[in-house]
């Protein structure tokens, strides 16, 4: 039985890799189907697209509620991101989380006439315009990256719940302003709990509003012979490592990652600080304890490491044993 309070966190479920085929999703839809969890969740892919691939699930008769955490900005006008946002929604009747992100800058040079000036702003304009469309009515929008004058078809839909990536203080403030939801990504607890909470709350202060939900995927696996932390998590975020906005966020939550390329040495860092979760299934639900102390509404258990290095059955397996800790199963 799902929780329906707010009160309650929620923990859902990381889809661990890159879809090739569609029937790949349909074992962790099952997880999230049977059990408490409350979501599938799924990144940008570049194989087979998440509002396709979710959207799938529907057409086999599987209509669970599903976040994208997070899509792109440069892929697509916000418009054509509503749409897609509504059609998901209607097909798999469920509520929907889409969360937007600028990416980094060399994927914005690599589908954008130029990298946007400021990412914060064009989040902003990408975020309003959405939500205008989704609210109904025709959008009006004139901004330094994005226009938008029209409308998306009124029909009724279930709840789209509009979300900002954050890493960092700035992107949270805008999430309180203007944002359903924050996601974020390889954060540790403490840096939620100092940082990037206040900055929620104060953003939404300023716009007189309430603060957002906290959406956190979580990476984590646990402790098992032949397997290292370090190991685990470069399997899991070895591109997330070496990305300068991550390791700039990671150097604010005060972990110790080198500047220059050194994966097993900002692994290391990561698990020391709590960005990667390693332990046995008590342990590590000590830890998502204090993701929840942190002031985040819904872990998100992310096994991607598990899968790259032990494989699917493996993935499933403890999937399921952290969700029955978690009295889900």
């Amino acid at each position: 039985m799902r929780h329906e309070s707010r009160d309650v966190v929620e923990y859902s479920v990381q889809l661990p890799f890159s879809t090739v085929r569609a029937e790949q999703i349909l074992p962790y839809a099952a997880l999230v189907e049977w059990t408490g969890a409350r979501r599938l969740w799924q990144g940008q892919t570049f194989s087979v697209e998440p509002h396709q691939g979710f959207t799938f699930l529907a057409g086999v008769g599987t209509r669970i509620p599903v976040g994208l955490g997070v899509t792109l900005m440069p892929l697509r006008h916000p418009f054509e991101a509503a749409i897609q946002a509504t059609s998901m929604a209607r097909i798999i009747g469920q509520d929907l989380t889409v969360g937007y992100g600028p990416g980094g800058r060399n994927f914005q040079e690599m589908l954008c006439a130029a990298p946007y000036r400021s990412p914060l702003n064009a989040t902003r304009e990408y975020v309003q315009i959405v939500k205008s469309l989704l609210a109904g009515g025709v959008t009006e929008f004139a901004g330094e990256y994005f226009t938008c004058h029209g409308a998306v078809s009124p029909s009724p839909v279930p709840r789209v719940e509009v979300a900002i990536g954050v890493l960092r203080e700035r992107m949270a403030t805008l999430a309180g302003e203007v944002a359903d939801a924050a996601i974020t990504w390889l954060t540790p607890a403490k840096y939620l709990q100092s940082t990037i909470v206040p900055a929620l709350r104060a953003g939404a202060a300023e716009a007189g509003r309430r603060p957002p939900r906290l959406v956190t995927i979580v990476p984590l696996a646990l402790s098992r012979p032949g397997r290292t932390a370090p190991e685990l998590a470069i399997a899991s975020n070895g591109a997330h490592l070496q990305a300068p906005k991550y390791l700039d966020m990671l150097r604010k939550a005060g972990v110790d990652v080198a500047k220059e390329y050194a994966p097993e040495q900002n692994a290391a860092a990561a698990v020391n600080a709590g960005a990667f979760l390693y332990g046995d299934a008590d342990s590590l639900m000590h830890g998502l304890k204090e993701y929840e102390a942190a002031g985040v509404d819904e872990v998100v258990l992310n096994l991607t490491g598990v899968y790259n290095t032990a494989g699917p059955a493996k993935t499933l397996a403890e999937l399921k044993l952290l969700l029955k800790t978690a009295g889900l199963l």
